[in-house]
This record gives structure tokens, sequence and C-alpha cells, in this order.
């Protein structure tokens, strides 16, 4: 892979990272374009990485409000404590529903761990799938608030749809974040919650990728490529994550819809044609 291969996939990463168009499955048709075929699993690992940090550049202060509640809350670890404190800290309670709302994600990974694999290697099936999301932003279009507080039933549905949003094609924000509109949240709650998510889910995929990468090593001749990679995939992804929230607050993400449906359809006739025809 070349740096301009780097910047442009990176650029890439970074901003379908966050909008709801999904990542992975623009980074599988945009190496099918490219024709790039890396080597291990480095480049992944440090994209990821360059959009960990740009979720940490925009959250940083419910990260450290949430870090901070779980600090004081583990010096009195009674049980009556902690129920008291669920009720009260408001930050505490989002740490723990964040943290429950992980766990389908996990599951999903660890069962069907080479059917993901395989899913990676099909344009066609990101294709499919970018329809999929489309249709999932689009019905955002009449949903309809009724509170912005999240409960633990509420946590774990919308982990659900982060666990689908393994598969490429699936958007992880588009997912989380329609989810919670169906679930009567209001659009920004909805966005706060789906991106303090994002978190765990970004950080295990790096740290099992790097399991791999620290099994295998980094090539030298990489470095280079890796840096500029990780360094577009976190201004990128830090610009279009704050307008994405912009984009949300004034109610339009179904347009997202679109776009999905428009590079799903084309990429389903530019890959398929020798799988349909």
């Amino acid at each position: 892979m070349g740096i301009l291969q780097a910047l442009w996939l990176g650029v890439l990463q970074g901003i379908t990272e966050f909008l709801p168009i999904s990542s992975s499955g623009h980074l599988v048709l945009g190496k099918a374009i490219l024709n790039v075929h890396t080597e291990g699993v480095a480049y992944e690992v440090f994209v990821h990485f360059g959009t960990f940090l740009a979720v940490l550049t925009v959250f940083w202060g419910d990260v450290w409000n949430m870090l901070s509640a779980l600090a004081r809350a583990l010096r009195h670890p009674s049980p009556s404590n902690w129920r008291h404190s669920y009720r009260e800290d408001f930050f505490l309670r989002l740490a723990i529903l964040i943290a429950l709302g992980t766990i389908p994600a996990v599951v999903v990974g660890l069962l069907f761990e080479s059917e993901i694999k395989a899913a990676f290697s099909s344009p066609v099936f990101v294709s499919l799938a970018l329809l999929v999301t489309g249709t999932l932003l689009l019905g955002t279009r009449w949903t309809k608030p009724r509170d912005t507080r999240f409960g633990m039933v509420r946590a774990l549905l919308i982990g659900v749809a982060q666990g689908f949003a393994i598969l490429p094609g699936i958007s992880r924000s588009g997912s989380t974040i329609a989810a919670a509109m169906y679930l009567g949240v209001d659009r920004s709650e909805a966005a706060r919650f789906s991106f303090l998510l994002a978190l765990p889910a970004i950080l295990g995929a790096a740290v099992l990728e790097g399991v791999e990468l620290f099994q295998t090593g980094v090539p030298s001749q990489q470095a280079v490529t890796l840096l500029v990679g990780t360094i577009a995939a976190y201004i990128s992804g830090t610009i279009a994550l704050k307008w994405l929230l912009g984009v949300i607050r004034r109610g339009r993400l179904e347009r997202f819809s679109y776009y999905c449906f428009a590079v799903g359809f084309v990429s389903l006739i530019w890959f398929g044609r020798g799988v349909f025809l």
C-alpha cells in the first residue's frame, strides 16, 4: 500500500466510521475498487485507533465524568451504595448502560467470527447490507421522541443493533442511533449514547486485531503509511463526528439513507455482474 492509498483509506475510514454509511463497508468497496490488498491487520488496527481518538476528543467531558463517577462508586463498593448511585448519578448510570450495551457485540463477534470474516471478502454482501442501512435510516423520518432517559432494556436493545453492525455495510452509528430513535429516545441523546457506545466497540476491535499484530509484528517499511492512515482517520473522523452531531440536531438523519441506497445499488450492479448474470 502506497502513502496516497493509505491517506485515502484513512480519510474514508474516519468519515464513514461516524457518518451512518458504514466504514467497514466502504473500506471493503474501496479496497475492491482500488485493487488494494492489505497484508495482515496492521492498517486496520492503526486507523481504528485514529477513530477512537476522535471520539475521545469530541466526548472527552462525558468520558471524564463517567470515569470519575466509577471511581467514586468503587470507593464505596457496597450494593446499597451502588443502587443509590445508579439512581442519582447520571454519569455512573451512563457508564453502566454503555457496558451493558457492549455485551451483544462481544457475543456476536465471538460466536460468528468466521462468518463475519467471510462477509468482509464479499462486495456483493456489502452492497446488500448498505440497502438495509438505508432502510433503517429512512424509517427514522417517522419516529417521535418520547423522552431522553435510558434504561437497561433500551441500552441492551441498542447494543443488539450494534452487534448486527459488526457486519460490513451495516452502519454502527446508523443502526444504533436509529434503534434508539425507534425506542422513542430524543435524537440528540440517541446520538450521544451511540458514539459513547462506540468507544468500547472501537477499542475492542483494535485490541483483538492488535493481538494478531503483536504476533506478526509491524513491518518497518509500513511505518509511514500506518502513521499517515492513523492521522488521516483521526482528523477526518473528528470533523465528521462534529458535523454529524449538528445534522442530527436539525433532524436530518434520514437524508443519509439516499446515499446508502445509491451506493448500495450502484455497487451491487458493478460487483454483482458475475453473481447475478
